[in-house]
């Protein structure tokens, strides 16, 4: 398939640069993944909507303040970096803690280039001839970082659409009710949608509840530059599944109960954690295999889903890794009429945007 048949045009002033007005307040379409048909609704009314004995699963990653500025010694120049994940120390007796980053304008920063940090903190680009040509290097550290050290010099992690500085505000909504353990460079963003009240809400309406964690990671950030979907590469991203998830998951698909993932993030963990057929199964026939993984799966149409029945996700930017994954769940068509149908009734788009329900 080619990248282009994933476009649609999107006006920019869709495009939401603040949440809404209170968390939980958005817009809710509604897509049947069989017919296309699609509804128009409230985040309140989602307890209604979910598919009768349903069985949620959230990521319950949480981001850091990853987007952190420097000075380039050399130079004077203010560099920014989106520390994307610390890497295993390769040059142990000059460096105790090693980083992989985005830069701006990777290729005016070299190996043995040094930056200084708000607090005084130094760092260098290591060698790496792998990341010449990309938009990454890794620094290396002298001292250890702590999260305490992100939280005091890091910046939320706004994503490039959203074309305004990060403010206090952003630091609680660009996080979602239920983030637990550390480690996104970006939001899982369509938990950001859920409030207390609302998980009340499932639990009350008898709707089970359980989490993975996937630290979102470079994928999230990468356009698709290639023409063909099949020669785009996703760099790959840490997950973790719980004894306790993964036996509920099997045990609601045995049960004939739909899967219903919360963000494409779910989706990719619990995908990437079946296992079919093989020694290590859980299940004769296949089911999800507990632990810890590193995942680059690239979900486009084509692809089998084997755990997840059922999606609520934002609207995706044209041309991106998640659109094809919505679409390879629910049908090109289906996704790119809907979207159209969000354009022309003004849903608000990507992070700090409204919510699909796809069932």
């Amino acid at each position: 398939m080619l990248t282009k048949d994933f476009y649609f045009d999107l006006p920019s002033g869709l495009i939401a640069q603040y949440p809404s007005a209170q968390r939980g307040a958005d817009r809710l379409m509604t897509l049947d993944r069989k017919t296309g048909e699609t509804g128009h609704h409230r985040m309140d009314d989602l307890p209604s909507l979910v598919p009768a004995g349903a069985f949620m699963v959230f990521n319950d990653s949480k981001v850091r303040k990853s987007r952190l500025y420097a000075i380039k010694e050399s130079t004077g120049a203010k560099t920014e970096f989106l520390f994307i994940s610390p890497l295993s120390s390769l040059f142990t007796t000059l460096y105790s803690s090693q980083w992989r980053v985005m830069v701006r304008n990777a290729r005016k920063h070299k190996s043995g280039d040094v930056y200084r940090f708000p607090d005084g903190t130094e760092a260098e680009i290591l060698p790496n001839a792998a990341l010449e040509g990309t938009e990454f290097r890794e620094l290396g550290f002298r001292a250890p970082l702590t999260e305490d050290w992100f939280e005091q010099n890091g910046h939320i992690p706004l994503p490039p659409y959203i074309s305004r500085e990060d403010n206090a505000f952003d630091a609680e909504r660009y996080q979602t009710v239920y983030a637990k353990e550390m480690g996104s460079a970006a939001c899982p963003t369509a938990g950001l949608h859920f409030t207390e009240a609302m998980l009340r809400c499932l639990a009350d309406a008898g709707i089970e509840t359980a989490w993975v964690t996937l630290h979102v990671g470079l994928g999230t950030f990468l356009p698709v530059r290639t023409e063909r979907l099949e020669d785009h590469t996703m760099h790959q991203e840490v997950y973790t599944v719980s004894e306790e998830t993964a036996g509920r998951v099997n045990a609601a698909k045995q049960a004939g109960r739909p899967v219903l993932a919360v963000g494409t993030t779910s989706v990719r963990t619990l995908e990437s954690a079946y296992t079919e057929n093989r020694e290590e199964s859980i299940e004769k026939n296949g089911g999800v295999r507990a632990g810890e993984g590193a995942t680059s799966i690239f979900i486009y149409p084509g692809y089998r889903f084997r755990v997840a029945d059922a999606l609520f996700t934002n609207f995706h930017t044209p041309e991106s890794t998640l659109l094809m994954l919505v679409s390879a769940f629910a049908g090109r068509e289906h996704i790119l009429n809907a979207y159209q149908a969000a354009v022309e009734q003004r849903y608000r788009f990507f992070s700090y945007g409204d919510a699909m329900l796809i069932v």
